[in-house]
């Protein structure tokens, strides 16, 4: 089977861009928006809305598989790609990218995806929220054409086993970091809030006082909100390297406050998502397997997540085999390719460390059930619910589309 036609529509994303550096040099928000110039190369405020952008390829017998390009909230920060402006590559995709589509004899998913992942055009590779769009359009061709959904394709083509179960689903709360909390134990999530931790003042707090009395919160009002007293949600929270700031990068001050933490869970496991971010790759991942290998020494429960500058596989596998974090979110988005994201979490799985297919509220309904078929089909040990800030909307999309997975897999391969 063939692609007759490939269409580009530019459409808008779940939430918004925001100059992640100019945040955290102390913009003041100002309702919605932020105060101040960005600093953020492409940036034309603070926060920008989020921008989209649709692939529709057109099979030969009139099915439509779908793609979007999507980049992170946080875009041009943390190693990545520019900010994604969709209006700036309709052209561009419809001149360069959409006579390598038209007429291509759809073969494994695998093989197709190699020829555009390194391609360059005018000695640049396409941008990562491209390769994303169109692995995931891909995809959804190779299933259609075989009559499969995409997590029956992964596992066919990297050899893995199909399990019909659940992946533990992750909620962020945004800056309603107390009403979303309480939807989420009220539908029983398996890991909460994420918190948003990008100011010291406003959310950490000089000593980390803020942050303490948070969990302290947060593992209180699952006791008293909870019906089933089994319940008992993974707690997750991610402060943008906030951690790191406040204590001047003194290593036995960081990682004892983080030790400290543990109590105040009342029991939860703790996750602590980029404790640490010193600008650059190398120094990063440094900083933080010392941060890790001192809690081990302590006996310390307490996890930790890798996420800024951790943008690719080759990323992952650094931080993997550095024994940098306990868990790698694989910011989904960031990988560009969706190969790379399930060779990502084979990977962390292959060596001990927990796979998180993350992503970001800036993402699509189309790249949010993408993620799913993905995190199923390799086995994520968490998925991001997204997309958007207000969780229910990101948690109806992911959930549901994974127990119509689940169903189908279970229909055709056995199980429960």
């Amino acid at each position: 089977m063939k692609i007759i036609k490939a269409l580009f529509t530019p459409g808008t994303s779940a939430f918004f861009f925001d100059d992640q550096r100019a945040i955290k040099k102390g913009a003041h928000q100002d309702g919605f928006v932020y105060e101040g110039a960005p600093v953020t190369e492409k940036f034309t405020r603070i926060r920008e809305a989020g921008q989209s952008m649709g692939i529709q390829l057109i099979l030969e017998d009139g099915q439509i598989a779908l793609g979007e390009c999507a980049a992170v909230q946080y875009s041009g920060a943390g190693g990545r790609d520019p900010l994604f402006l969709a209006h700036e590559y309709s052209a561009f995709m419809e001149r360069n990218v959409a006579p390598m589509l038209e007429g291509l004899e759809l073969a494994s998913f695998r093989e197709m995806t190699e020829q555009f992942m390194y391609l360059e055009i005018d000695g640049r590779r396409l941008h990562t929220a491209l390769r994303y769009g169109l692995s995931q359009a891909l995809l959804d061709a190779r299933a259609k054409s075989l009559h499969l959904l995409p997590a029956e394709v992964i596992c066919q083509e990297y050899n893995l086993p199909v399990i019909a179960e659940p992946v533990p689903i992750f909620g962020q709360t945004g800056d309603n970091r107390y009403e979303n909390v309480d939807k989420m134990i009220l539908k029983h999530i398996d890991v909460l809030p994420h918190g948003l931790i990008n100011n010291i003042d406003a959310k950490l707090g000089r000593s980390g006082e803020k942050l303490r009395e948070y969990i302290r919160w947060l593992a209180a009002r699952v006791e008293h909100l909870r019906l089933d007293p089994s319940y008992a949600p993974a707690l997750h929270l991610d402060v943008y390297g906030t951690i790191g700031v406040a204590f001047d990068y003194d290593l036995t001050k960081i990682t004892d406050y983080i030790a400290s933490l543990a109590q105040d869970a009342r029991g939860l496991p703790l996750y602590i998502e980029g404790p640490c971010d010193l600008e650059e790759k190398a120094a990063t991942i440094d900083f933080m397997a010392r941060i890790v290998q001192r809690l081990g020494a302590m006996g310390s429960p307490v996890k930790i997540v890798a996420d800024e500058w951790c943008n690719t596989l080759e990323d992952v596998r650094d931080f993997t085999d550095a024994r940098a974090c306990h868990m790698v979110q694989i910011k989904t988005p960031d990988l560009g390719g969706i190969q790379n994201i399930v060779e990502s979490v084979i990977y962390c799985k292959q060596h001990g460390v927990e796979a998180y297919t993350g992503g970001t509220c800036n993402e699509t309904d189309v790249t949010a059930r993408m993620s799913v078929h993905l995190a199923v089909a390799a086995r994520s040990d968490r998925m991001l619910a997204k997309p958007g800030m207000g969780f229910d909307e990101g948690y109806t999309i992911v959930k549901n589309e994974m127990e119509r997975v689940l169903s189908v897999l279970r229909y055709r391969h056995g199980g429960k």
